[in-house]
């Protein structure tokens, strides 16, 4: 028998980015909150320090900030006649577990996605005809404008003290800035971080063949900086130690660092961590959800939270998951095309290369993830699209900063994979190369969706999440023509060696690609075909709110990151402003 406890005004299920924003937030209208995170509390002074964080084989390879496969995962199959099977070690993708999650030891690439994007449906009907998108194809249009939601992104800038060049600030085109980023009514909080001697050589051969490159933003702030929380961020020290930790310098954005300071200190928040939330309590008749039950893992022990409001603010598959075990919302059948929860799961196509000059000395060892040049060129809507046989896109980027000792070493194919060769070409090619990466879109597919497996349970007793998921025809043609358009400026820098990777026909969830993971829970105008409203607001329960990638319809050309920020910040807004003065529904279908 679960312990009742006391009634909350606002119970938070998961306490990443979204989490943290909005119980921030709610406390801030006067609300009592509850934190509830499965994993274990990180807090910056103890853990994010220089002795623990530069550690390759803690965190990059052993994966110590990650979640535990051992508890709960998912499985995953390519297609819906197959069996899928649980994954027993992520390693396509890596959620974070333990308060901050993937906000952690995420890259810090911190983009918007384009205006066009936010319409992206009715765009492609208007440019090229209703029948040029396959029945297949399932994107929808967003219910916001970019232009609705600017000044949220402006918000989330500003929190995490984003470092980047305005190409479009206030409708006027900036030199050194992206060209076709959406209007921004006020420029990045700091100057951009350094640019290594590879991206600028990309740089130079991305101009000289009439491309428009800029520098990548990112939330390391450059130089110090405090937050409107006024919380004070270090400067991005070079380490090349970024990926998969934490940062000891507080340069990189965190809700760790730029939010849950004073959260902690408020009154009206508590954090419960290590408690791992198994139901959301639903009543079906009225329309909304009364709380949630949780296990205590650290005694076994369970408890009902009672809450006049709960926010799904967990992972992707962990948002879905709750939804599709507490019967809130039709479940996707893609035989029938019905239903919505669970339904246009997608993930980032990425693909790249890798150039080596012999005779040049990068350094790889120093610098971030976000010490690229980009270009846009290629991204959305923002190239025509007639007679490619393709929709969608994405940017490119250059980076020779921050290659760790195991996992940074390239070298040119048909080297030795081991022994005295591979030793020799590693000393070789070291300090020699650099890498490059397509960020490619994914337009959601009838087939790729994510359901609960009828065999494999969590170690809760409750079913695992299952995905299905396979790259598409439309996917593999977009990316491989990036990829082609990425190989001449390669060619332009005239590297010794270079080569090029497409992703394989299947995908495999083995080799790490990106994090982003998107949909299950979309958002959308009608009820019959999203899961929440505008402001992510669920249809079938008033009082509960989903956050994060889960609500994209579909996944744009962009890391989603910048994204999921805004977005919570848009939905708290209308929590505070509208729905605490009159609890109920905010749109009407």
């Amino acid at each position: 028998m679960a312990t009742r406890l006391k009634e909350a005004d606002a119970v938070m299920v998961g306490m990443g980015w979204t989490g943290a924003i909005l119980a921030r937030e709610l406390t801030k209208a006067g609300l009592n909150v509850v934190g509830l995170e499965r994993g274990a509390d990180r807090k910056p002074a103890e853990e994010f320090t220089l002795t623990r964080l530069r550690d390759e084989l803690r965190y990059v390879v052993r994966l110590e900030l990650m979640q535990d496969n051992s508890i709960d995962t998912i499985t995953f199959r390519n297609t819906p006649d197959e069996l899928a099977l649980p994954i027993r070690r992520f390693g396509a993708f890596l959620p974070g577990e333990g308060v901050g999650g993937t906000g952690i030891h995420w890259g810090a690439l911190h983009w918007r996605f384009l205006p066009t994007d936010f319409r992206i449906r009715t765009v492609l009907t208007d440019k090229y005809g209703a029948k040029a998108i396959p029945e297949t194809m399932t994107i929808q249009d967003w219910p916001f404008s970019y232009d609705e939601i600017e000044s949220c992104y402006d918000r989330f800038d500003k929190l995490c003290g984003v470092s980047g060049q305005a190409g479009n600030l206030r409708g006027r085109i900036v030199p050194g800035g992206n060209p076709f980023e959406g209007p921004r009514s006020d420029d990045y909080p700091n100057k951009s971080i350094k640019t290594g001697i590879a991206p600028a050589m990309f740089a130079e051969a991305a101009k000289s063949l009439g491309y428009h490159p800029f520098p990548l933003p990112v939330a390391t702030s450059s130089a110090p900086y405090t937050n409107p929380e006024g919380i004070t961020l270090g400067r991005c020290e070079y380490c090349g130690h970024c990926n998969r930790t934490a940062c000891e310098a507080n340069a990189k954005a965190s809700p760790n660092v730029n939010v849950l300071p004073v959260l902690r200190a408020d009154s009206k928040f508590e954090l419960r961590t290590r408690v791992f939330v198994t139901k959301l309590l639903y009543d079906k008749q009225a329309k909304r959800v009364t709380g949630v039950l949780y296990t205590d893992m650290k005694t076994g022990d369970e408890y009902e939270q009672p809450a006049g409001l709960v926010v799904l603010s967990s992972y992707v598959f962990g948002n879905t998951q709750q939804l599709l075990l507490a019967g809130i919302g039709e479940p996707y059948d893609p035989k029938t095309g019905k239903g919505v929860v669970g339904k246009n799961y997608c993930y980032q196509f990425e693909a790249g290369g890798d150039a080596f000059f012999e005779g040049r000395e990068f350094n790889p060892f120093m610098g971030a993830p976000g010490m690229s040049i980009a270009i846009d060129d290629f991204n959305g809507e923002n190239f025509d699209h007639s007679g490619l046989g393709f929709f969608g896109g994405g940017y490119f980027g250059c980076s020779n900063g921050g290659a760790p000792p195991i996992g940074g070493r390239a070298t040119p194919r048909g080297s030795p994979r081991w022994g005295a060769g591979w030793k020799q070409a590693t000393v070789k090619w070291y300090r020699c190369n650099t890498r490059f990466n397509t960020q490619g879109s994914v337009y959601a597919h009838r087939d790729n969706f994510m359901d609960l497996d009828p065999t494999y349970k969590d170690a809760l007793g409750r079913p695992l999440v299952r995905m299905t998921y396979n790259g598409t025809d439309n996917d593999h043609a977009m990316s491989r023509y990036l990829v082609g358009k990425l190989e001449g400026i390669i060619r332009a820098m005239n590297p010794t060696h270079y080569e090029v990777h497409y992703r394989p026909k299947n995908f495999t969830v083995v080799p790490y690609q990106s994090t982003h993971n998107t949909g299950g829970t979309m958002t959308g105008s009608d009820p019959k075909t999203s899961v929440v409203n505008r402001y992510l607001q669920a249809w079938d329960a008033h009082n509960l709110f989903v956050q994060g990638a889960s609500v994209f319809p579909q996944q744009h050309g962009y890391n989603p990151t910048g994204t999921v920020g805004a977005l919570a910040y848009w939905s708290a807004k209308a929590i505070t402003e509208k729905y605490l003065k009159s609890p109920g529904p905010l749109v009407h279908a």
